[in-house]
This record gives C-alpha cells, structure tokens and sequence, in this order.
C-alpha cells in the first residue's frame, strides 16, 4: 500500500479540489462523517448514555473534529467540543463547520488546561476524538503550551481515543513525535496511510489505523508517485519463488553461510537453519576450525565445514578457501556470531572486496564496515544487502534519528546497497530510493538470535531466484509473520528464534493458500 507525505495530501487535495471542481467543504463532511462513524463504532453502550470529547485545533483537521462533533450530537450522544487554538485563526471551513455546529445547539469552548470541569468531562467520555494536529505539523509541540495539556489530558482519558487523520505530535513525513503526542486507539487517515503512521515511533501512537476515502477521485490516488509503500500479504506471496514440480536440489538454490566464533555457536546454526527451512536447495556452513565440531553435531540439513581461524575467530588465512567453496553458491551470508576482532573484520572487507556473488551482511560483518565504508562502496553495481540493528547502522555512519525511513533510504542511494533496517516496523530501502516497511512482528522478534534467522532466510530466497529487493523485504514479513503467529501459540514472552524458524511453514502455507 503506498504511504503518502504530507505535501502529497495537500496536493491530492488541491487538484480534487481545482481540477475536479469538488467543495472543499465537502471533502471535510465526508472525513467528519467517517470520523464520527468510528466513534460510534467504539461506543460501549447506546448513543444515548454515552459522552464524546472532541479537541479540535483551528486548521481543517479541527474542522474534521467539528463536524465530526455535530454528526454524533444528532445521533444522541452528549458532546462538548474544546477548541484548542485561537477562535480568530478557524480557517473557512472549519468556521463553516461551526456555524453548522452551533445551529444544532452546541457552541465551540475555548480549552482551559486550568479548568478543572473540562478535564472532568473529558475523563468521563467513553470516546475522545483528537482534531488537534493535522498533517501539516512539523515543529514540537511546546512543552508549557495549551497544545501540550491538551495531548496530555487525551492521554488521560480513559476513553477510546480516535485520532481524526493523524494522532496529535505525529510527524507525517517521518513517524517522529513532535515533543509530545496523542496515543490514539484508532487513527481514521484520510485517502492514503502517511508514512509516519507505519514508521517510527508514530507507528506506536496511531493505534489501529483505517484508510478511509473522502471524495479525492481515484484516478488522482492511482497516479500518485509513492516511493514509499508497506509491505503485505500480496508482496510477500510474489517474493517466494515457484518451487518446480519435478525440481532437485541444485535447481533450489545454494547459500554459503559464514560465521560463528568462539562463544557465538547458536548464530551461524540459527542462520543456515532458517536458510534450509526456507526452501533453499543446498546449504554450506563455514565456521571457525576450533568451533566445527560443535556445529557439525548441530546440523542435519546444513553443511559445516572448517575454516581456518585465530584464537576461536575466522583468520585471514581463510579467504582463498572461502572464495573457493562461494564459487559454486549463489548467495554468501556472511557474518552471524562472528565476533568483534581486527583480523576477522579484515577478513570480511577482502571478501566484500572480492567476491563478485550477491552478499547478505549481517550482524559482526556490518560491525567490519566502522571506519571503513569504502570496503562497501567498491561493490557498487554487485549486490549486497545489509542488515543493521540501530547500533550497527549508527557505527557505519547511518542516522536514523527519528527518520528509519529517510536514513535508511539516505544511506541506500549513497552506498548502492540494500539496506534492511531493522526495529519496530523494519524498513528495507533500495539503491534507486524506494522504500519498503514492514507491517508484521511484535516483540516477540526481541531475542538474541532472530536477526540470524532473518540472514539466513533473506540469502535463501535470493538464492532461490527472487529480486533482491523482494528477498529482503519479503523475508522481513515471512520472519515478523513468522513472530507473530509463534507468539499466538508461546505469547510474546516465550518466543525462541527456533520457534521463529519452526513457524516457518505456517505462513508459507498461508502464501500458498493452504491456510492449517
């Protein structure tokens, strides 16, 4: 689904409303109109023995929120309406709206942080509807202003609280909060998702979030240029390639996997056995000599096989022959449980360096790049793509900053890469400035060990024929799917990155449509 800027909506806007010659004013009654449908919707009761507090802020979102205040007053509800803003600063429409609202009886209140029976009433609402903030914001909100005690009483309340567009203090473009905002229950967006309600922090407050149309022609919508999309069911099903009937082993792809260290065991074994779990065909494991026997015990369907190494970490000494068991792979994954050691790193930028096969980067072989990013900038025009945490990505110079999806595209299109940055809602970033994020996983994925598992089932479907930029963002639903559903079963607290690989099936079942 794409995911509009706010200088994308302002735009839809406008050509709806001069090119198409639709009133404005009718585009607000039609957003009021879904908002005041939400509120409804979350009522615990009958209209009638229910209370809304609607806060609305002098721009058009308030006036979503005013007339929004007037539809749930005319079905029964009792309703005050807080206008957090200067009376004088009502744009047209929103006047308009409170024109319409006040011949029904109901006037506009100036919100006082200081009057008590304000914050009564607002406490005592089984809805709370935010028309504070719409998408236009981007400076905090001031800390000691009557906009702050306003996004904290809504906090406050013990209502369900609907955000009208977008939750109060949500930066649009980015998912940053803007000192202070609303948690909203459900957000009702208008047209499109902005992207600041799937990335970010802004993902946290916009609660459950429904995309609702308001009149904006669909022609309008469909030509809208969007770098920026999430990724879903759909995406993920075209990102895992056809499995031939009558197919070998050798036509499913080949993954040579390389890490492990001294103490680090579990990371190389989670990798290759997300890999083989996955579908890819044949899968080689190298790791240190002095830890080889301890992975060759752990493997069934992978293949360990020694390297040479220096006090429990891969040596230089080990490039030729790694270069040699890569030559017949598709696809090195390098780094899970490496460790963090000079002779290792070096190891790791002759390979980047030399290898002209696709590379998935992981874990201590993106630590490898500090200081030395040039190692990734020489593969410009070979695939690699990258799978940094924060921390890592802080290391090579990323800065997500608020921004996961304007670094990690920032970052992307510098360095001619793929760029996996993981968290809440992971965003992979392509080296044309495309951007994708993610729609699944909890913290259930919070556990040492499920980054490795995501390496390795990010190598195996490249290697088994998809895009790299399918692979990527494809694996990083399949893995947060794959969460989400052991997390059904353990709750979020018991959740291994085994029990991740072990769900595996489950949603590949559910992309072919053998739903179990």
């Amino acid at each position: 689904m794409k995911l509009a800027a706010a200088a994308q909506m302002r735009e839809l806007d406008r050509r709806a409303i001069e090119g198409y010659k639709i009133p404005s004013i009718d585009l607000m009654e039609r957003a009021a109109a879904e908002v005041a449908q939400a509120a409804l919707d979350a009522l615990p009761d009958k209209p009638g023995k229910c209370r809304a507090a609607v806060f609305c802020g002098a721009g058009n979102n308030g006036g979503d929120g005013i007339g929004a205040a007037r539809l749930l007053f005319l079905t029964g509800l009792k309703v005050r309406v807080f206008l957090v803003g200067d009376y004088g600063r009502l744009t047209p429409d929103a006047m308009e709206e409170t024109g319409r609202l006040s011949e029904c009886g109901v006037e506009l209140e100036a919100f006082d942080p200081e009057d008590k029976a304000q914050a009564a009433w607002a406490r005592s609402c089984q809805v709370v509807i935010d028309a504070v903030f719409g998408v236009g914001l981007s400076r905090d909100v001031a800390p000691e202003s009557k906009f702050a005690a306003a996004v904290d009483l809504i906090n406050a309340c013990r209502g369900t609280v609907i955000a009208a567009d977008i939750a109060s203090g949500v930066e649009a473009d980015t998912g940053r909060i803007l000192g202070r905002a609303v948690r909203a229950d459900r957000t009702v967006t208008f047209t499109l998702p902005k992207i600041g309600q799937a990335a970010g922090d802004g993902a946290l407050f916009s609660g459950e979030v429904a995309v609702c149309g308001i009149g904006v022609p669909a022609a309008l919508v469909r030509e809208l240029p969007c770098p920026v999309q999430t990724v879903e069911t759909d995406f993920a099903r075209a990102a895992v390639p056809p499995r031939k009937p009558g197919g070998h082993k050798g036509d499913f792809g080949k993954v040579l996997m390389v890490g492990g260290s001294m103490g680090y065991t579990g990371a190389p074994y989670l990798a290759a056995s997300a890999a083989v779990k996955s579908g890819c065909g044949l899968v080689y494991l190298g790791v240190p000599e002095s830890i080889w026997a301890v992975e060759a015990a752990k493997c069934v369907s992978a293949m360990p096989f020694p390297l040479a190494d220096r006090r429990g970490r891969l040596s230089r000494r080990a490039l030729p022959e790694l270069l040699e068991r890569l030559e017949p792979c598709g696809v090195l994954a390098l780094g899970p449980g490496l460790g963090r050691d000079e002779d290792t790193a070096r190891l790791v930028r002759e390979v980047l360096e030399k290898a002209e096969k696709p590379v998935v980067l992981d874990a201590d072989g993106i630590n490898a790049l500090e200081g030395h990013i040039d190692s990734l900038d020489s593969r410009r025009g070979r695939i690699t793509i990258l799978t940094p945490h924060g921390g890592e990505f802080a290391r090579i110079g990323g800065k997500a900053a608020g921004d996961p999806v304007g670094a990690a595209r920032a970052f992307a299109k510098e360095h001619g890469c793929i760029l996996v940055l993981k968290g809440h809602r992971t965003v992979t970033a392509g080296p044309e400035g495309n951007v994708l994020v993610n729609t699944t996983g909890s913290s259930a994925l919070a556990k040492g060990g499920s980054g490795d598992a995501l390496a390795g089932l990010i190598a195996s479907l490249l290697a088994q024929g998809a895009s790299p930029v399918m692979a990527a963002a494809g694996a990083v639903w399949i893995h947060g799917r794959a969460g989400d559903l052991a997390a059904e079963a353990l709750t979020a607290y018991c959740v291994t990155p085994g029990d991740v690989i072990a769900a595996f099936p489950k949603v590949f079942s559910e992309l072919q449509g053998n739903r179990t």
